[in-house]
């Protein structure tokens, strides 16, 4: 089968850049091919469902002009849909007086990035947003919210789908040759040819790039997964809306947090510990090929080195819900174990290069065949819109 465009992925990113192809070029024949049965089945259906505000990004990164860019197209597009979403607000609060100036910076960068309204809020006012929390200084984010990204992608399947774009289900790849002037990709169920591949697998997302191209990729996908807590029905009134941490700088995680979620009930965490498997969301799901190839790269060697300490803790609270909840009692004292159930998990797909960088901005790039978008964790989702028309303009290029 014949198509000018191939997309790999039908995750909220492959989806949104679907889209964004066929508004601008409805003309141009496109599909998206997806392994699972359904769309948003990995990173986009097992995220917090928070809209992020482009807080932590450092002004002028692929981050965070994606991210406030696409923040607005996604209202906007929750709007026309009759999508429902809510602008809850955050609060990021400091509990060690030595993390004051990591949150001064903070505040600076979203007053930098253009969040009006962000501000620094005295002691008193973290009572009236959260009455419970605990802190010695924080700020107030207004434009945060949340939002149910299954059921965004799922819109955005269906308005991909109207104007023509396919869709094709159980479709795995196995195999990219390049031809003269286009590809031909092969699936576990039949073989497709176009002129150009659109790479949006996640999690497989270097595997994917590494089939488009001949020289050997500096980078690979180290998946880390995040596991949540619920708080039971009964002391959902501990968190109002959404509490984080002040994050450390150095880590690529945000830190455990409180999350009200969109359809119901309120999170708590997660972690972040490496995954054993890159679908891996439980801690017993081990694939010892993967595993065995996370170890072995010299980027992931050098970042266990770095960061064994952190990692040691994470994985402790991973074993150990007692840990865990100590963790969340420095932002609400009176949260207790027993309020705690077991909640889901997602993997992050990770982009880590060979001198042990954790990539920490969207990575987008092209060859002759292929563009293949190799790094784009949080705040993907809320930026999806917004990736998905970057992508395009690197495709009308081609096309033009």
């Amino acid at each position: 089968m014949l198509y000018d465009i191939i997309i790999i992925g039908g995750g909220i990113v492959g989806l949104a850049t679907g889209l964004k192809i066929k508004e601008h070029r409805p003309e141009l024949k496109v599909a998206i091919l997806e392994k699972e049965s359904e769309v948003a089945k990995h990173q986009t259906g097992n995220n917090s469902g928070v809209i992020h505000s482009g807080l932590y990004y450092k002004p002028g990164s692929l981050k965070a002009t994606n991210c406030i860019s696409g923040y607005h197209e996604l209202i906007k597009f929750c709007e026309e849909e009759n999508i429902p979403f809510e602008l809850t607000g955050k609060v990021v609060v400091a509990t060690k007086k030595e993390q004051i100036p990591v949150l001064n910076g903070l505040l600076d960068r979203g007053l930098q990035n253009g969040l009006k309204g962000t501000r620094s809020i005295t002691l008193d006012e973290l009572k009236e947003y959260e009455p419970y929390c605990a802190g010695v200084a924080a700020i107030h984010v207004p434009q945060t919210g949340i939002v149910d990204y299954k059921v965004v992608a799922q819109a955005y399947a269906k308005k991909f789908q109207s104007p023509g774009g396919e869709i094709f289900f159980n479709h795995k790849v196995l195999k990219i040759n390049n031809l003269n002037t286009s590809s031909s990709i092969k699936t576990e169920q039949q073989e497709f040819t176009c002129k150009l591949v659109i790479n949006c697998a996640g999690l497989y997302s270097d595997k994917v790039a590494q089939m488009n191209q001949k020289e050997t990729l500096d980078v690979k996908i180290i998946p880390f997964r995040g596991e949540y807590y619920k708080i039971k029905k009964e002391r959902e009134y501990l968190v109002k809306n959404l509490i984080y941490p002040v994050p450390d700088p150095n880590f690529p995680f945000l830190g455990v947090h409180f999350t009200r979620m969109m359809k119901g009930g309120v999170e708590a965490g997660p972690n972040a510990v490496l995954a054993f498997k890159r679908e891996g969301y439980k801690r017993s799901q081990v694939n010892l090929a993967e595993l065995s190839e996370t170890l072995a790269w010299p980027g992931f060697q050098k970042v266990a080195a770095k960061y064994w300490k952190t990692g040691m803790g994470e994985m402790y609270r991973s074993f150990s819900k007692t840990a865990f909840t100590n963790a969340l009692k420095e932002l609400i004292p009176d949260i207790q174990e027993s309020d705690l159930v077991d909640g889901g998990a997602g993997v992050r797909a990770q982009a880590c290069d060979r001198t042990g960088g954790l990539l920490d901005d969207f990575c987008i790039r092209e060859n002759d065949f292929a563009i293949n978008v190799l790094n784009a964790p949080s705040p993907a989702a809320t930026s999806s819109l917004a990736i998905g028309g970057t992508v395009s303009e690197l495709v009308l290029k081609r096309f033009n």
